[in-house]
Parts: structure tokens; C-alpha cells; sequence
């Protein structure tokens, strides 16, 4: 446990005087009830003596003044501990998703969108927690213990060895328990991510599952995810429901103890009435800091585990990351590729095999090829969202890997076949790119991309609202603004990886057309299965599993037997049959 929390020292560190200040006020806080037995006790002593009333008006006075000093305090730990604990749980966020955004897309390919969010959410919680109320409960039990303990045995040493006999047995059960209540916590967290996971999956794809009639499906699926969870929590709840009641027993018996042995004392006249109160109010209040015991082992248990899950993710390194002192001169859009084997780390084929060409600034570069012979990776490689060997990938003579990750990137305008919107505007969802950019330049871009004619048809123009990951939207319509994102920052090399396969070939030619021409002198790489897309292109390759069989232009493509021709005679009969 104690090394999941080494994490949490340097931001413990960073807020400490928060937590001096809030130690400090819990202190005056516990100090401050401590009197109100005594001050009790020796109320009715003065009662049961016969003095005035105005010997017990001043223990009201001095009452009411705690009171006050005690509700002051009890303010400022609160203030004070848990906003510290909760400016840390925003720090760990903030690492966690800082951390998050330089991991590599193979971190995401193997972890669940729901999991992380889960990570993001209750597990911070339970840190939270941790690094508050578990602080507050310890300082405040081992200080009200030691506190009380110190003030029976003052008071009548033989009374109190007898009324503390029972808190031996709580130490035991908070040790015993404690582990146990750890590893339950982690299995119910495990079972939140799972059921958030599912959640996601369907509530992201739920026009999927609709129109594949799969509702009882998922349905049963979350129901069984649902049970899982709480199960898990009933395990947990059982361990921890069993603290309470024994405590409250061993309570009740350190009562009994003070009924038999302090009743015994009170009529031999060993201890006085006063007295017998103001034990049996030290008996009582002794009963929060056993409680506290058993709140500081589970939360401390519940934030270990939490921090555990947390420490998976910061303790992942970045696969991809700059070089300490990386090249940040912008590309110009030369690219050179010389001989590069790609192989994914969990496979046993490379993506890409003994791959090279060269590419200058300018230049188009068409990319065509069966589904799974590396196109994408293609796509993916240039700009190290896939990291390439040393050696082998190079803009402008230099090799990838040497160049700031940031500076290299932003040379890059990528679009995928695969878009993804933001749940914004169509307008704000193309000047992500480039937030800086007139709106003016933005809807150039949109009318590049041939978004002009669809924007009457929307309610609200270039700011209607496309709803999450563009669901208003059709396949076309995302595709081009996704185009004209690409296009608004002018990047020095374009990627269009299948990014005109949900329009007709009639508006993919326009785009095309219009896209190559105001990027004269820029580069730019276009990947798809239709070979009318490529024909513009000064240099087409032909990949199969990941290797290059046929390169060329398109009319010298044409000439020669193989994959591109065949595909050329294949979709131009495709294309007489539409029109028949």
C-alpha cells in the first residue's frame, strides 16, 4: 500500500501547509470536546454539593464558549484537508489525462474507452478520500484515543484498565480485516469499469445495435455486467458491514464494564457522581476514534487500490516521444521512405515489408491496394502515429524520429476513412485545425471540401450543432468536413487515407480536382481502392501484404498486367452497369 501512494507525495508536498493548517484546526476541534465531559461532570458535582446556580451558569458560559471555538475549527479543517484533497484529485486528474494524450494508438487499441473513464472518475474519488477524510479519521482517532486514554487513567487508573480491556480486540479485527477489504475494493472497481465499458460501447454504437434489432442482446449483456458489480459490492459490503456491528459491541461492553465497576466505586464513595458522568462521557466518545480506525483502514484500503489502477496508466510509458533536442524547423513536404518493415507488436506478419520510395515536394503520391495490405499504415507511419524504425522514414533528409514530435505532426493534414466529429458545430468542428482562423477561411475550406451546397439544407448553416461523433450527419457529409478540417491550417503534406469513399465519384472528382489544384506546389498522398481517384496522382504504388508489387503513373499502370489494371477493367464495368 504504501508504495502505491509514493505517487501522491510530491502533490501532498506541493499543498502541505493546507494540511498543517487543517491538522492544526482538527486538533483545536478534538481538544475543544475533551473538556465538555469534565466541564459536565464537574457541573453536577456542584449540583449535588448544593452550591449556586451561578457556579453552573459559568460552566454554561464556558460551554457555549467551546462550542463557538470548536465550530470555528471544525470549519477550518474542513476547509482546509479536504480542499486539499481536492485540488490534489484535480492535479492526479489532469496527469492522468496529460498522460493519456501522449500514450500511443497501441495503448488504445488494447484498452477500453470505458475503463480509462472509470479510472477518471471513481477511482479518483476514492483518492480523494484517501488524502482527506482517511487523514482526518486517523489524526483525529489516534490524538481523541491517546487523549482520553491519558485523562480515565488520570482520573482513576484501576476504572479505566478495566473499561479499556476491549480495544486490544478492535486492533486485531482492523488488521485482519483491512487486507481483505483492499482486494474486494479492487474486484469492485475492476467490475465498475466493465459495466462502464459496456455502457459506452452500446450507448457509441447504439445505431448499430438498433439496426441490427441486438437491444435484448446488450440488454442481457449490461444485466450481467450490472449483477457482477453488485455482487462484488455485496462481498465488499458484507466484509465491511461485519466493522460496525462488533465495534458497537465492544463499545457497549467498555459500558457495561463502567456500569459494574464505576457503580461499585460511586457507592463506596471512591469516585463521585461528577466523576461517573464524565467517564461514561469519555467511554462514549472513545466509541468514534475505534470507528475511525475501522473508516481510516478502509479508505486508505480503497484509495491503495484506486491509486493502483491509476499507477497502471501513468506507469505505461509513452512508446512514442521526442527526441531531447528534436529538429523544430517546419517540414517542407520532401518524403523518403527507404526500405521500411513495420510490424505491429503483437503480430507476426509485418504490416509492411521492405517499403521504399521518394516522394518530392509537390508531388501526389497514390497509394492503392487490397483491404489489409498497408495503406494505412502507410498513413499512419509518416507522421509516427506508428513509430517506423530508425533509418528508414526521412522529410527533407532527415529521419522522422529526429524531429520535435510536435513540429512534425503539425506538417501533417490527415483524413481517415474512418472520421470523427466533435459534438460542436460544423463550423467549429473545422477550425479545430486551426482555431485562429477567420471564419471567412473556414468557410472557404467548407466550400473546397463541396460542403457549400449542403449547408442551405441544414437548419442552423455552418453553425448547426452535428451532435456526437457527427450522428446528423450522413457518411458524406462527415467525410467533407473532416476534408475541409484537413485543409484549413495548409499543412505541407495532406494524407487522404480513403477519405472520399462515402461520396459519389461525380463529387469526389470535384473535390479532388479542386483540393490538387490550390495545392500546387504541396504534397500530397491519397490512398483509396478507386483507381479514378489515383489517376491524377505523378506516382501510384500497388500494395499486397504490406509489400510494393506495382509502381508507376497511371497510364504506364494501365500497360502492364496486374493488380491496378485489374481493378481499372473491374470498376469501369462497375460503372457501365449504374449506368445502364
Amino acid at each position: 500500500m504504501i508504495r502505491e501512494f509514493r505517487r501522491l507525495i510530491p502533490l501532498i508536498h506541493r499543498h502541505r501547509w493546507s494540511y498543517v493548517a487543517g491538522v492544526a484546526a482538527l486538533l483545536v476541534t478534538s481538544g475543544g470536546q475533551l473538556f465538555i465531559p469534565l466541564l459536565v461532570g464537574n457541573a453536577i458535582d456542584n449540583l449535588v454539593d448544593g452550591h449556586g446556580v451561578s457556579h453552573v451558569g459559568r460552566i454554561m458560559l464556558t460551554l457555549l464558549g467551546i462550542a463557538v471555538v470548536v465550530g470555528v475549527a471544525r470549519f477550518g479543517w474542513r476547509y482546509f484537508i479536504h480542499g486539499a484533497s481536492r485540488r490534489i484529485e484535480t492535479e492526479l486528474r489532469r496527469n492522468l489525462f496529460d498522460h493519456l494524450l501522449v500514450l500511443s494508438p497501441e495503448f488504445y487499441r488494447k484498452t477500453k474507452t470505458g475503463d480509462l473513464m472509470a479510472r477518471a472518475t471513481n477511482d479518483m474519488q476514492a483518492i480523494r478520500m484517501a488524502t482527506g477524510m482517511a487523514l482526518v479519521a486517523f489524526v483525529d482517532g489516534v490524538f481523541m484515543t491517546l487523549a482520553i486514554l491519558a485523562i480515565l487513567i488520570t482520573r482513576n487508573l484501576r476504572l479505566a484498565l478495566f473499561t479499556v480491556l476491549p480495544l486490544p480486540l478492535i486492533t486485531v479485527m482492523i488488521v485482519v480485516l483491512g487486507g481483505r477489504i483492499g482486494k474486494l475494493f479492487r474486484k469492485v472497481q475492476e467490475g465498475f469499469s466493465r459495466m462502464s465499458d459496456q455502457a459506452q460501447e452500446v450507448l457509441s454504437g447504439i445505431r448499430v445495435v438498433k439496426a441490427l434489432v441486438k437491444e435484448d442482446f446488450f440488454l442481457r449483456r449490461f444485466a450481467d455486467a450490472n449483477e457482477n458489480y453488485q455482487r462484488r459490492n455485496m462481498q465488499l459490503v458484507r466484509v465491511w458491514g461485519l466493522f460496525f456491528p462488533l465495534v458497537t459491541f465492544l463499545s457497549g461492553t467498555t459500558l457495561l464494564i463502567l456500569l459494574w465497576f464505576g457503580g461499585r466505586a460511586l457507592l463506596d464513595g471512591t469516585i463521585t457522581t461528577g466523576d461517573f458522568v464524565a467517564t461514561l462521557g469519555y467511554l462514549q466518545m472513545l466509541t468514534w476514534p475505534m470507528l475511525g480506525a475501522g473508516f481510516t483502514v478502509n479508505m486508505l484500503q480503497r484509495g491503495a487500490a484506486s491509486l493502483g489502477r491509476i499507477n497502471e496508466v501513468l506507469n505505461t510509458p509513452a512508446g512514442i516521444r521526442s527526441p531531447a533536442d528534436g529538429r523544430r524547423s517546419p517540414p517542407r513536404g520532401s518524403v523518403e521512405v527507404r526500405n521500411l518493415t513495420f510490424l505491429f507488436p503483437d503480430q507476426e506478419t509485418p504490416a509492411l515489408r521492405d517499403l521504399s520510395f521518394s516522394l518530392p515536394r509537390g508531388d501526389v503520391l497514390g497509394i492503392l491496394g487490397r483491404t489489409g495490405s498497408g495503406k494505412s499504415s502507410v498513413a499512419q507511419v509518416l507522421p509516427r502515429l506508428l513509430d517506423p524504425p530508425v533509418g528508414t522514414v526521412f522529410i527533407d533528409g532527415t529521419d522522422i524520429r529526429r524531429y520535435d514530435l510536435d513540429t512534425l505532426r503539425r506538417a501533417f493534414g490527415i483524413v481517415s476513412q474512418d472520421t470523427f466529429l466533435f459534438s460542436a458545430t460544423i463550423m467549429e468542428n473545422i477550425r479545430f485545425a486551426r482555431p485562429d482562423a477567420s471564419r471567412e477561411n473556414a468557410i472557404k475550406a467548407g466550400t473546397l471540401a463541396a460542403l457549400g451546397r449542403d449547408i442551405d439544407t441544414f437548419p442552423q448553416g455552418w453553425d448547426t450543432v452535428v451532435g456526437e461523433r457527427g450522428v446528423t450527419l450522413s457518411g458524406g457529409q462527415r467525410q467533407r468536413i473532416a476534408i475541409a478540417r484537413a485543409l484549413l491550417p495548409d499543412p505541407e503534406i495532406l494524407i487522404l487515407d480513403d477519405a472520399l469513399s462515402a461520396v459519389d465519384t461525380r463529387t469526389e472528382e470535384r473535390i479532388l480536382s479542386e483540393v490538387l489544384r490550390i495545392r500546387k506546389n504541396l504534397t500530397t498522398v491519397v490512398i483509396s481502392n478507386r483507381v479514378s481517384t489515383l489517376k491524377h496522382a505523378d506516382r501510384i504504388l500497388v500494395l499486397e501484404d504490406g509489400a510494393v508489387v506495382q509502381q508507376g503513373t497511371h497510364e504506364s499502370l494501365l500497360l502492364e498486367p496486374g493488380l491496378y489494371r485489374d481493378i481499372f477493367h473491374l470498376q469501369q464495368l462497375e460503372r457501365i452497369k449504374e449506368s445502364a
